[in-house]
């Protein structure tokens, strides 16, 4: 189950990539620096788009390596650019790529734990299902809002990407 949905996150961080590549393509035609969108926000107490960008990519693969107890790599959140923001999505689907399905075997009953808990866990499973799902989700969503709060030409197409859709037999 884990290696299947794990496929989808990183079905979604290539959506989340050629969002950006619209991006950059929208600011060249209305004549500014794509890096702008570096720093807008939905609202003055939100993530700005970067942080969106590096905590959808961070969730996902931080979620992969507690549950699959592989060590991650670690990126500093130092992009000031939308190509580098694309090389950091790149990065994290490599790695993604490194996992197997058996990778994931004990994933639901791994402890799971991180500081800000205070010494509390969860269950693979329940931290899975009840904090990495939806934290992507919410990164990824706030993210793509943002381009579209700001003219990139996106879509609910966009958003999705390709379905595994097939003609009746």
């Amino acid at each position: 189950m884990y290696n299947e949905i794990f496929g989808q996150f990183k079905k979604q961080l290539r959506q989340l990539d050629k969002w950006l590549e619209t991006a950059e393509a929208h600011a060249k035609t209305k004549g500014f620096d794509p890096s702008l969108y570096l720093g807008f926000r939905l609202s003055p107490d939100q993530f700005a788009f970067a942080r969106q960008v590096q905590t959808a990519c961070d969730t996902a693969k931080l979620a992969a390596s507690r549950l699959t107890g592989k060590e991650a790599p670690v990126f500093p959140d130092t992009e000031t650019t939308v190509e580098q923001l694309r090389a950091r999505v790149t990065a994290v689907l490599g790695w993604l790529d490194t996992l197997s399905a058996k990778d994931f075997e004990k994933a639901a009953t791994q402890s799971i734990t991180q500081p800000r808990w205070e010494g509390k866990t969860m269950t693979g499973a329940d931290y899975f299902l009840e904090h990495a799902l939806p934290n992507f989700y919410f990164h990824l969503t706030h993210a793509y809002a943002i381009l579209r709060h700001n003219g990139v030409s996106i879509g609910k197409r966009d958003y999705l990407g390709a379905l595994t859709q097939k003609l009746p037999s």
